[in-house]
């Protein structure tokens, strides 16, 4: 269930049924809150969606997201009812409370390998925000993505996870979602190379077609709106409801 359009500063909290089950708190077009919902879907656990517009927020959210971020997982269904915060704290702990098709393999070492990993795309991260934020150039960011092109060149695999999508995959997916964000920033520098990323750009296809990524999933031109919406001051939450 979802509330639809984004909560701003002086909505009430919203009624949602005393069913025990998890609440959400996301924005449509965050990539650390994709992950959360990534993870939720992937997991088939039943849940609220709580959306927020990040730039009136609404004055009850510091209940259940102290640091007024999202995503934000209020656990109504366990004891004095707790909250949690920060992307990859969430999918772990839902990783391990739902352990039916689980995202972190089982082996220590593989799992520590995976974590470590995922940490490194803060490379691309930060890069990506250079990039649609100062319109920095690109070249740093395909540096980045260098080191991923490579660890599935290592891992002789379809996906970072083996034969399907896990952790790694999903975590990683939602920046690549928005590659067309950098195109249209960067317009003629922007210079992906397919032959540079091949396994990527492979790996980029075969996630297009995965059920929980199509589950959650905003084409580039509505990517690429919302950005511009954004940047222009008015971000456009709402364009999905």
């Amino acid at each position: 269930m979802s509330a639809g359009k984004h909560l701003a500063k002086g909505s009430p909290r919203p009624a949602l049924p005393d069913d025990g089950v998890p609440r959400l708190y996301s924005m449509r077009f965050c990539p650390y809150a994709q992950r959360a919902h990534l993870t939720l879907n992937a997991k088939k656990v039943p849940h609220h969606i709580i959306y927020i517009n990040l730039t009136e927020k609404p004055e009850w959210l510091v209940d259940y997201s102290p640091l007024l971020k999202v995503p934000a997982l209020h656990l109504v269904g366990e004891r004095n009812q707790p909250a949690l915060i920060e992307s990859l704290i969430i999918v772990e702990y839902l990783d391990e409370k739902y352990p039916e098709n689980p995202l972190l393999p089982k082996d220590p070492l593989q799992r520590a390998q995976d974590k470590i990993l995922v940490e490194r795309f803060g490379a691309v991260t930060s890069n990506f925000m250079k990039i649609i934020v100062h319109n920095a150039e690109p070249d740093e960011l395909w540096t980045a993505f260098d080191i991923f092109e490579e660890e599935l060149g290592k891992r002789g695999s379809a996906y970072f996870s083996g034969s399907k999508p896990g952790f790694v995959d999903y975590m990683i997916w939602p920046w690549f979602e928005r590659l067309p964000v950098i195109k249209f920033v960067l317009e003629d520098r922007y210079n992906f190379d397919v032959k540079r990323f091949a396994k990527l750009n492979a790996w980029i296809e075969l996630m297009l077609k995965d059920e929980w990524v199509k589950s959650f999933y905003v084409t580039p031109e509505q990517h690429v709106e919302f950005w511009r919406t954004r940047k222009a001051g008015n971000a456009n939450y709402d364009m999905l409801a």
